[in-house]
């Protein structure tokens, strides 16, 4: 399992907002606990789902902006985004069993 590919503010419309696949945004703060926990089970979502999902990870610290922009409060959250809008979003650690039933009708 790979590192994530990290989006900013100059990126984020082109790899999430104007991506033709759903993407999963992660949240996330160097700092956090409970983001270094869900980064396997992440990881395990973007390799078993390659080439219909991408995940991507936004340092809260480091692009304010794109989280005041979607109300991120809390780290992690975890956001669907599809069609370039939120679909789902969760907040805190999940499982991959959890994560897959939240993200079910994005899922093939």
């Amino acid at each position: 399992m790979g590192e994530f590919r990290t989006v900013t503010g100059a990126s984020f419309a082109a790899d999430v907002l104007s991506n033709q696949i759903p993407v999963v945004v992660e949240y996330w703060a160097e700092w956090c606990g409970p983001c270094r926990q869900v980064a396997p089970v992440l990881a395990a979502l973007a390799a078993d789902y390659a080439g219909q999902l991408d995940v991507v990870k936004v340092n809260v610290d480091e692009n304010p902006e794109i989280s005041q922009r979607y109300g991120i409060l809390h780290v992690p959250t975890i956001s669907l985004f599809s069609g370039g809008e939120v679909v789902r979003q969760v907040v805190g650690v999940r499982s991959r069993a959890a994560l897959e039933r939240e993200f079910a009708g994005f899922l093939s």
